[in-house]
């Protein structure tokens, strides 16, 4: 099976080894055909603490590496 790999934004990356990303998407609306733009926030497990504020990065699916981290960075 394959990993997901999704583009976004860091918003957040107070904690130790742990940034998080907001991860933005349109889509179609099924009935009325308008674009729709819904944003999401994945924490993801960043182990060199290289991140910054604002970069564009790269995550993919991994094994859960806490409660909420299922994503690491890959650039």
């Amino acid at each position: 099976m394959t990993k997901k790999v999704l583009k976004g934004i860091i918003r957040s990356a107070k904690n130790d080894k742990t940034i998080v990303v907001e991860v933005t998407r349109k889509f179609k609306h099924p009935f009325y055909g308008k674009i729709i733009k819904r944003t999401k926030k994945y924490h993801a497990h960043d182990a060199t603490n290289k991140f910054k504020e604002g970069e564009t990065v790269s995550i993919i699916e991994c094994k859960p590496i806490s409660k909420k981290k299922t994503w690491q960075v890959i650039k």
